[in-house]
C-alpha cells in the first residue's frame, strides 16, 4: 500500500490563512497597546478613555464589575475584600494589566451595538489564590453572570475575550467546555492536557501571552535590577522556587546541597524567613549562568520569561522526574 504525505493544494492554502490570520492579529494588538501609550502614567502608560469614533476600526467594550451581578466577585472575591493592587502582583499580574491597558484604550467603546469585541474582567486567579473564592464558587459565578449577557448568547460567545493567567488556562472555571469553547481566551500556556482529559487551547482562536514580569524590571533604560557579566556570577545555575512536593524539583534541592558551590536552590516558602522578596529574588536569579525553570503543576514556568532581564539563559525541564 502505498502513502501520499505530501502537502494538498487545501493544506496549503490553510497556512496561508494561518499565517494571514496571525500577522492580522499581531497588528492589531500592536496598535492597541502602542496606541494607548502616554508619558503621563509610568505603571500603566495609557491614555485616557474615550467613546470610540464612527471612523475606528476596531471597537472592544469592556463590561463594567457593577453592570452583571456577580461580575464584581470575579473580580473582588465573595466579600469584595481583595484590592486590584493585590492581584496586580506576581505572576499572574496580567489579568489586571490587560484590564487596564482596555479601559484607557482609544479603541475602548461605550457602546455595545458598535462594539467588534466585549471584554470579560475577571482576577479569578488571583481571588482563588487568596481564598476569596473557591472552585465550586468561581464555576457556579462564571454561569451566573454569562447567563445575564444577551451579547455573549448573540454570538455564542465568539466576541468575548477571557484572560486566564496562568498554567491552568480556562480549566480554572470547570465548565469551561460548555460555556466558552467559542470564545477569545487569552493565557501563557498552549498545552493544557496536563492532567486533564483535553485541553482548553484552541490554536484557532486563542492567544498566547507572556507571564506578568515586575514593572521595575522590564524598563531597560532604569532596570532596578541590573544583569552582572557572567564571569562575575556565582553559581552555574539556580532554582528560586517552592518545591510544592515535585519529585524534579525536589531533586534540585538535594543536588543543590550537594554542590552548593554550583547550584543555587533553597528550600523557599510562600511566606515567612524562606520567602524572597520580588528585588531579592532578582538579584539571586542574575547570580547564576542558567536558570532553571522546572514544571510545577503544569509545564508552564514564569521562570522563563524572568531570567531574559537578567540575561540569564533558561532551561526548561519538562518532565516531572527529569534525573
Amino acid at each position: 500500500m502505498r502513502h501520499h504525505h505530501g502537502c494538498s493544494r487545501a493544506h496549503q492554502v490553510g497556512a496561508l490563512l494561518l499565517v494571514a490570520a496571525t500577522f492580522l492579529l499581531t497588528r492589531l494588538f500592536d496598535r492597541l497597546f502602542l496606541d494607548a501609550s502616554s508619558p503621563s502614567s509610568p505603571s500603566f502608560p495609557l491614555s485616557a478613555a474615550r467613546p470610540a469614533s464612527p471612523s475606528a476600526d476596531l471597537r472592544i467594550y469592556v463590561y463594567s464589575e457593577d453592570e452583571i451581578q456577580g461580575l464584581r466577585t470575579l473580580l473582588r472575591g465573595r466579600d469584595g475584600t481583595v484590592a486590584a493592587a493585590t492581584c496586580l502582583k506576581g505572576q499572574w499580574g496580567t489579568q489586571v494589566k490587560i484590564h487596564q491597558f482596555l479601559l484607557k484604550s482609544r479603541f475602548r467603546t461605550f457602546n455595545k451595538d458598535q462594539a467588534n469585541l466585549f471584554f470579560v474582567p475577571s482576577y479569578v486567579k488571583c481571588v482563588r489564590m487568596t481564598g476569596a473564592l473557591n472552585d465550586k464558587e468561581i464555576n457556579q459565578t462564571y454561569v451566573k453572570i454569562l447567563s445575564q449577557m444577551p451579547y455573549f448568547r448573540r454570538s455564542g460567545g465568539r466576541d468575548h475575550i477571557f484572560v486566564f493567567p496562568s498554567g491552568a488556562g480556562a480549566h480554572l472555571f470547570r465548565s469551561w467546555a460548555t460555556f466558552l469553547n467559542r470564545s477569545i481566551i487569552l493565557t501563557p500556556e498552549g498545552d493544557r492536557t496536563d492532567k486533564r482529559g483535553t485541553s482548553a487551547f484552541n490554536t484557532w482562536k486563542d492567544i498566547i501571552i507572556p507571564g506578568n514580569v515586575d514593572d521595575s524590571m522590564v524598563k531597560s533604560d532604569a532596570r532596578a535590577v541590573q544583569p552582572i557579566p557572567l564571569r562575575k556570577r556565582k553559581y552555574l545555575a539556580n532554582f528560586l522556587g517552592r518545591a510544592q512536593g515535585k519529585a524534579g524539583r525536589l531533586q534540585l534541592v538535594k543536588l543543590a546541597k550537594q554542590y552548593p558551590d554550583k547550584l543555587e536552590s533553597p528550600e523557599l516558602k510562600l511566606s515567612g524567613p524562606n520567602k524572597l522578596g520580588r528585588m531579592d529574588y532578582f538579584k539571586h536569579l542574575r547570580n547564576a549562568k542558567f536558570c532553571l525553570a522546572p514544571r510545577g503543576e503544569s509545564s508552564w514556568t514564569l521562570r522563563f520569561y524572568e531570567s531574559f532581564f537578567v540575561v540569564s539563559s533558561p532551561l526548561l525541564l519538562l518532565k516531572e522526574g527529569f534525573m
